[in-house]
């Protein structure tokens, strides 16, 4: 058996009895007398221009998302009815898959919007609220904490409450009691629900700083601490004060640094022992040079060895008696509320996407939303 490959562009007779021929665009089989076997690839489009023209073809099909549609055959179905069904509904598929990648980065980044979106509690004595409506103009809380007023509690103007993707934040601020003095700190935070017992045995601010000074400093490390501006003082009267120099003349040559060092350590040999950091700083002479600093190492190891100071930013959070006694909830538990949007179609109200529960009217009115915030000592059964 014999094989012959030729060129596409031939001419054969169809009505010859002894060749076999059905011009289609795949392998062909043609049968001579002297058993001879030629297989032919019959086509009108030269081979290299086909092939580039599939391929764009492939790169045409993946950016409009829509994969083939080979599931229909597997799965056996020939309904062609149903059969469009499914294609359409494949393609909606893809085309929403797509979209989505290129706005996330995956689905479970997609899916994480209930983190951020609808009212959360924030550790700064406030409760935020963020929603999506890129077509409002306009968005604020309503609800029986402030009398359904669409003025009260409003996004702010600018990217402080509506950004450019249509995102709309609005921050609930806890209001201060009577009698009661605002925080020191700008940045108090509280515990809510976590750890919501720590943080009510009234220690303050500069106690938790002293203490954590007093646990890590050694006697004579905590010198510049205690008197911050020592060094800067003597450095101005040094330079500037009525004991230093006037003029250039009276300033007079500076030695090198070198003579200096050699100075200092002569005029301190006699000193008696110090805490203070051993350091000393070699200059190897090179411009640009990273100066070489040359430690004790049994102080290095000392210092290596020490335990870093208590964790204030954990110590300072106050607990949830001393915020409920500082300031009322701007949203209590329990509360009934709407977001109100003002649209170019007029102004609308909604149950928020994210409400944790939603009650219908007893009315059969529109329904509210239900701000779920219980105290965490009841979400526990004592036995």
């Amino acid at each position: 058996m014999a094989s012959l490959s030729l060129q596409p562009k031939i001419s054969l007779c169809p009505n010859n009895s002894i060749i076999h021929f059905q011009p289609r665009n795949k392998p062909q089989i043609i049968f001579f007398t002297r058993k001879v076997k030629i297989k032919i690839k019959c086509s009108s489009v030269d081979p290299q221009q086909q092939s580039f023209t599939r391929k764009t073809k492939s790169v045409a099909e993946t950016e409009k998302g829509v994969d083939p549609v080979g599931f229909l055959k597997k799965l056996g179905i020939t309904h062609k009815a149903f059969a469009q069904f499914l294609r359409e509904r494949y393609k909606s598929l893809k085309d929403l898959k797509a979209e989505i990648f290129t706005r996330h980065l995956n689905l479970r980044d997609m899916a994480s919007g209930f983190e951020i979106l609808g009212m959360h509690r924030h550790k700064e004595h406030r409760a935020d609220y963020m929603d999506w409506a890129p077509g409002a103009r306009y968005c604020a809380i309503v609800g029986d904490f402030n009398g359904w007023s669409p003025t009260e509690n409003a996004a702010r103007e600018g990217h402080f409450g509506n950004d450019d993707y249509g995102y709309w934040f609005i921050i609930l601020e806890d209001k201060l009691r009577e009698g009661e003095k605002p925080d020191e700190l700008y940045f108090q935070q509280y515990n809510y629900v976590d750890d919501y017992d720590k943080g009510d045995s009234g220690v303050t601010i500069d106690e938790v700083f002293q203490r954590a000074n007093d646990e890590y400093w050694e006697p004579g490390e905590d010198r510049f601490i205690k008197n911050r501006f020592e060094l800067p003082a003597k450095l101005y009267e040094r330079l500037f004060g009525p004991n230093g120099p006037q003029t250039i003349e009276e300033l007079g040559e500076i030695p090198d640094a070198e003579t200096r060092y050699k100075a200092h350590k002569e005029l301190h040999k006699d000193d008696p022992p110090s805490n203070l950091p051993p350091f000393d700083v070699i200059d190897n002479g090179k411009e640009y040079d990273i100066f070489n600093v040359v430690a004790d190492p049994a102080w290095q190891e000392k210092f290596r060895g020490k335990k870093p100071p208590l964790p204030y930013w954990t110590e300072t959070r106050k607990g949830r008696k001393a915020w409920l006694k500082k300031y009322a909830p701007a949203i209590p538990h329990g509360s009934k509320y709407r977001v109100y949007f003002n649209t170019p179609d007029g102004p609308l109200e909604r149950v928020p996407a994210w409400a944790t529960f939603v009650e219908p009217d007893a009315e059969g009115k529109q329904a509210y939303a239900i701000h779920w915030e219980p105290p965490p000592d009841s979400d526990f059964i004592h036995f």
